[in-house]
C-alpha cells in the first residue's frame, strides 16, 4: 500500500505542511514511521480523512481553489468495478470527481483506493492519469 509524508498529504489536501503535521500530532490521521524515522500516512487513512474533511468543509464561504489545465491532483477514495466498466471518484481537496471507464482502464492504471492520482477534466468528460 502506498503511504504519503506529511508534505505529499498536505498538498494533496490543499493545506500547508504544519497545518497536517498539526492535524496528525492531534491524532486526527492516523501516522507511523519508516526505517528512517519519517512520519508517513497510509493511503487509505489518508483518503478517508480527505473524505471526512471535504464533508465537514461543505460550503465554506470564501473558499477558492483553481487548477492549471484542469488537472486535479488528488486521492483516489473510492473504485467500483463492473464486468466491463468501472468508477473512480478522487478527492481533490473539496472536489469530488468521478469518472466512468472502463475496468481494463482501471487495471492497466493499477489504481487502489489510497493511490495518488491526477483528474483531468475537459467539457463533461473527466480523464485519470496516474501519478
Amino acid at each position: 500500500m502506498q503511504s504519503y509524508t506529511i508534505g505529499q498529504a498536505a498538498r494533496l489536501l490543499g493545506v500547508s505542511p504544519d497545518t497536517a503535521r498539526r492535524w496528525a500530532d492531534a491524532g486526527r490521521v492516523a501516522t507511523h514511521r519508516d526505517e528512517t524515522g519519517r512520519r508517513l500516512i497510509d493511503g487509505k487513512d489518508l483518503a478517508a480523512f480527505s473524505v471526512e474533511l471535504a464533508g465537514a468543509a461543505g460550503g465554506e464561504e470564501g473558499a477558492s481553489y483553481t487548477s492549471a489545465r484542469n488537472a486535479f491532483p488528488g486521492i483516489v477514495t473510492a473504485i467500483k468495478l463492473g464486468d466491463v466498466a468501472a468508477q473512480v471518484e478522487i478527492q481533490a481537496g473539496p472536489h469530488r470527481l468521478v469518472s466512468l471507464l472502463t475496468r481494463e482502464a482501471v487495471e492497466d492504471l493499477g489504481l487502489e483506493i489510497g493511490m495518488e492520482a491526477t483528474a483531468r477534466v475537459k467539457s463533461t468528460n473527466v480523464h485519470i492519469d496516474r501519478t
